[in-house]
């Protein structure tokens, strides 16, 4: 008989990892099992971001993991960021999402559409963890829609004036800049670095059941005046705040692994010890059937992000890729944690253990960055030819 497979990576794919990607996988691993996953389950109850972490996870090199060390990346590439919100999610979302803003919403946009002069002044900072990024697109009447929206930028001489409320912000009421997006006067959709003392406002939206220890608010842009200086100068249009997005969801889909990975360890190693009947539930078949279920679905995602990190690394990575990935991988995570869920009974609801907190946390990632829906119609419009967004608009 061979070696017993391991069911956490069963296609034996992270075999094929160099040092370096195991290094860090591990490191981020220890950094959750040891530092993470005691506090978390207390922060989400209480509705906090653990903002002490902060400085660790700068320190470890976790922010802006993909960009050149000149502007205070690491200098590593998609696979080695997806290792990192794999495993970052098996701690918390939230978490995972602190990083993900900060990355792939806040820096990204500044690297790919900024002046040199920016991306010297902000990236750096970022990194490092000295200032904090908000990505301000979403809006109370604006969504799934990001065209429709109603913050507005007047120009005046070298000066912006920015009027509108954003919602929905991760880091909002951490933040110390925000990557504001506004239509000009010619409804050209633009993008801008907008630093706190500048006068925006944040408000911390409360009341959440889901992402609790994650900060999410409001940004409020009470005519708050910004220099020409700090428009993005390649940035003019819709789909440069998408293609922000596309970076976002290929990390959204790696964490999603990581909470199935999680989940399916938790509910095998209490299936082991929960005696029922006289005999550990895991004995049972139905139980069984419920663990390869949840092997099956979470395996598929993680071999999904894998192809996924390679397309990148050839160049032939679409945002069709990424949306297919965001949406198997994180609806095959909320399959998992169902299971997960209901296999640990009454305990399951328990915040002793982390099925509850992380089948929460789904129903916002599920949402947020393109909702199952959306990527439903990316794919369907790939497939058919035919756009499906603006149904009744004249359009075949």
């Amino acid at each position: 008989m061979g070696k017993r497979v391991d069911y956490r990576d069963f296609f034996l794919l992270d075999e094929e990892l160099d040092f370096e990607y195991k290094a860090i996988r591990d490191t981020v691993r220890e950094f959750v099992e040891n530092e993470v996953k005691p506090i978390i389950n207390d922060y989400w109850e209480k509705g906090e971001f653990p903002v002490h972490l902060i400085p660790r996870i700068a320190e470890l090199g976790l922010i802006g993991s993909y960009f050149p060390e000149e502007y205070g990346g690491a200098g590593l590439d998609k696979l080695a960021y997806g290792l990192i919100t794999r495993e970052l999610e098996a701690g918390d979302s939230g978490i995972r999402s602190f990083v993900s803003v900060q990355t792939s919403l806040v820096m990204y946009p500044i690297y790919a559409f900024g002046s040199e002069e920016q991306k010297k002044k902000y990236l750096p900072k970022l990194a490092s963890g000295e200032i904090i990024g908000a990505f301000g697109l979403t809006e109370p009447d604006a969504g799934s829609d990001p065209s429709s929206m109603q913050t507005r930028a007047y120009r005046k001489g070298n000066e912006w004036i920015l009027r509108g409320t954003k919602m929905w912000i991760t880091n909002a009421n951490l933040s110390h800049i925000a990557i504001i997006w506004a239509k000009d006067e010619e409804g050209v959709i633009r993008g801008f670095i907008v630093e706190r003392d500048m006068g925006y406002e944040t408000q911390k939206m409360k009341g959440k059941g889901s992402l609790r220890a994650s900060d999410t608010g409001e940004i409020i842009l009470d005519d708050v005046v910004v220099p020409d200086e700090n428009r993005l100068p390649k940035a003019e249009g819709l789909k440069y705040p998408l293609m922000c997005l596309t970076h976002a969801r290929y990390g959204i889909a790696w964490g999603a692994v990581g909470i199935g990975i999680s989940l399916l360890e938790e509910a095998t190693e209490y299936a082991k010890e929960r005696i029922m009947f006289g005999s550990p539930i895991a004995r049972f078949q139905i139980t069984q059937e419920k663990l390869a279920d949840m092997l099956t679905w979470i395996q598929n995602a993680n071999l999904v992000v894998y192809r996924l990190a390679y397309l990148d690394k050839i160049g032939k990575m679409t945002h069709h890729h990424v949306s297919y990935a965001k949406r198997y991988a994180v609806r095959a995570a909320k399959m998992v944690a169902e299971k997960a869920r209901g296999m640990m009974g009454a305990n399951g609801i328990m915040l002793e253990y982390n099925a509850i907190r992380h089948m929460a946390n789904l129903e916002a990632v599920e949402t947020y960055e393109g909702t199952y829906e959306i990527h439903t119609l990316i794919l369907g419009e790939l497939i058919t030819g035919m756009d499906a967004f603006r149904v009744g608009d004249g359009k075949k």
